[in-house]
């Protein structure tokens, strides 16, 4: 076991290693952020990967994400009382504290090394080189006796963990070497990590049982980017690594979690299209199986994150255009709202908040649109900031909820609006929708700097107005509305998109001759159906864009999604796939319409975008293709995040001017 001492301080009966040096001064224009929180079992510590990006400790690169480091801060005050730097070339998973309170576990990745170590901060004022794994690990999870960890451990990994991380080369014999996640187990005084799961099965999520015997897991055989949609709960055996079915639901599953006695298993089930984007209703499960049982019916929003605290649940939910903290009585089924606000919120594994171990205090990150990203904690309901990295950044935007009604449905959406307005004059407008489809456009801070947001901000600042919408099937309305659009793509979504636009041209000075459509993922497919179907629109940009659901079916990397909202496979019913495909409609395209993609896209290749585009040029309209080189299904690099902004610019301001 390897250790690195460095200077300490006592905390609150902690004893932790101090910052080992003095951090630069945060620029002018630099953006501080948060997350992976971690609070302390007594509520009076929060640990989070924290980095500053823009400025001068961006680089040169501007919009790569820079090196961060562990930060532990007084949960009354913010102030840091400790940081954890121990690998300069790696980047951080979600800390962990351990339950006797006496250390904090946490994860350094070194992509270039091929290698994931696991560390953990003492109360003897050192930082232990606990394991080290050849491949790719996250998740650290202590045992209940904090004598171990537990690790999802990926060895020989072929490829980052995740459908949206770029797909490994297709060369040689495709699928007969899959990489498998697996269950791994450390003493916490170090050595060789030992696999528990089976190696024939992937495990997606898990959680210790209460008597350190075991783990409930989320998992599936084969592919791991492919089969997630159909996940089955479980129960893995500690010492033998034999895997036990709890329940098999036709629905998908998020963050399981056991109950205090050992007895329940929570999670959150519904209708999901991405691993990771969580919304749906809490479920709970015997541990001995059986039936899974719907403690939240009927609520009117999605849930995004679980906690057992005793007897109960305290969940968070996108309610509307609140996100929320929620007590739910999982025998009476009921619930009762803890704290809520017009928000974007983060957290932790458990969701987008972190409790202590009575669940009376709590963190989370927020932003919104007039507040950069800050931590809040206190005793619920009574969140205050208790970070002001960010106080210096003003507002961007303007911003507000509108709403409106489509058939059956109330919808709800963001309307940005220009930096600066004049009387009497209108304006054009780009109509932003989101991905999934099962997401939600939420609250976003629109910072100074070269960051997700610079899209917006440049376009708001030339005069365009932005509208978010949250048509049938996003998250934030309950399961009804999440699910309503099952065998409907382009259907219903795409008019409570339309009446959304109607909605925005009675009360915003929009000129609506001078529309534009864009989206990525789900929505470069509703910017593909969009110009296929309306000529409402004089500009589009369609990114990572689905064209035709039948070729789509054999090429990408995670058909399994499609099933639960089509009902069938593409070689079961052709003909529902065939309906809902932009390419079949391509004689009726005007819209002159940019498209890019990246080229190891596992989730939309780039044979999609290349075919939509092949189609636009037979018909004669105007279009552009890129494909960012090893780029997956997010653009990443910074130097293609900037040509992808620009080039989009240029095309709005070429057709809609």
């Amino acid at each position: 076991m390897l250790t690195k001492t460095v200077p300490t301080i006592f905390a609150a009966g902690l004893l932790i290693a101090a910052a080992a040096a003095t951090p630069r001064a945060q620029a002018a224009d630099a953006m501080h952020e948060y997350r992976a929180l971690a609070m302390s079992g007594a509520g009076d510590r929060i640990a989070a990967i924290e980095s500053v990006s823009g400025g001068v400790d961006s680089g040169a690169d501007g919009g790569a994400r820079p090196h961060a480091s562990i930060k532990v801060r007084d949960a009354a005050s913010g102030k840091i009382v400790a940081t954890y730097d121990p690998c300069s070339t790696c980047s951080y998973d979600f800390p962990a504290w351990a339950p006797d309170r006496s250390a904090l576990s946490f994860i350094g990745s070194d992509r270039k090394a091929g290698t994931a170590t696991l560390y953990v901060a003492g109360a003897d004022g050192k930082i232990d080189v606990v394991t080290t794994i050849k491949g790719v690990a996250s998740t650290a999870r202590w045992s209940p006796d904090s004598r171990q960890l537990a690790l999802l451990v990926t060895v020989g990994a072929k490829k980052m963990a995740g459908a949206t991380e770029a797909g490994a080369a297709q060369v040689g014999e495709i699928g007969a070497d899959e990489d498998e996640q697996r269950i791994a187990i450390v003493a916490r005084s170090g050595g060789a990590a030992r696999l528990v799961s089976p190696a024939d099965t992937y495990i997606y999520e898990y959680d210790w049982t209460p008597d350190g015997k075991g783990f409930v897991v989320t998992s599936a055989k084969g592919n791991g980017d492919n089969n997630w949609w159909v996940a089955t709960l479980g129960h893995v055996d500690a010492a033998s690594g034999a895997l036990r079915l709890l329940a098999a639901p036709a629905l998908q599953m998020n963050m399981p979690r056991m109950s205090n006695d050992g007895r329940t298993v929570a999670f959150i089930g519904g209708l999901m299209s991405d691993f990771g984007s969580v919304g749906g209703d809490v479920y709970t499960v015997p541990v001995a199986g059986g039936a899974p049982v719907n403690v939240t019916p009927g609520y009117r929003g999605s849930f995004n994150g679980l906690s057992w605290r005793g007897g109960r649940i305290v969940a968070s939910a996108l309610a509307g255009s609140d996100q929320t903290i929620v007590s739910i009585d999982p025998q009476a089924r009921t619930q009762r709202t803890l704290w809520s606000a017009p928000v974007s919120a983060s957290g932790s594994r458990d969701g987008r908040f972190v409790l202590s171990d009575n669940g009376a205090i709590a963190a989370t990150v927020t932003e919104d649109f007039s507040h950069a990203a800050r931590i809040l904690a206190g005793p619920l309901p009574k969140l205050v900031p208790i970070t002001s990295d960010n106080d210096g950044h003003k507002a961007q935007v303007s911003a507000r909820s509108i709403s409106w009604t489509s058939e059956q449905f109330n919808v709800q959406g963001w309307l940005l609006s220009p930096s600066k307005i004049e009387a009497g004059k209108t304006y054009p407008m780009i109509v932003v929708v989101h991905g999934g489809p099962a997401a939600a456009a939420t609250p976003r801070f629109v910072s100074q700097g070269e960051g997700g947001s610079a899209l917006v901000r440049e376009l708001t600042n030339k005069g365009y107005f932005i509208f978010m919408p949250n048509p049938r099937g996003s998250f934030g309305q309950g399961s009804a509305f999440s699910g309503a659009n099952k065998r409907d793509f382009g259907g219903g979504d795409w008019r409570d998109i339309l009446a959304g636009v109607d909605a925005v041209l009675k009360v915003a000075p929009v000129d609506g001759a001078r529309l534009g459509l864009m989206g990525h993922s789900y929505g470069g497919f509703m910017t593909m159906w969009g110009v296929t179907h309306s000529t409402r629109f004089k500009a589009a940009v369609a990114g990572a864009g689905i064209a035709n659901w039948i070729s789509y079916y054999g090429q990408n990397g995670i058909d399994q999604w499609m099933i639960p909202f089509f009902g069938a496979s593409a070689y079961d019913d052709p003909a529902i796939y065939r309906a809902a495909s932009p390419i079949e409609s391509i004689k009726q395209a005007s819209t002159p319409t940019l498209i890019y993609v990246g080229e190891r896209d596992v989730e939309c290749p780039p044979a999609q975008s290349t075919e939509f585009w092949h189609g636009l040029k037979a018909m004669g309209v105007p279009t552009a293709l890129v494909i960012y080189d090893g780029e997956g299904h997010s653009i990443r690099k910074p130097e293609h995040q900037r040509d992808q902004r620009e080039r989009t610019i240029g095309w709005f301001e070429r057709y809609l001017r």
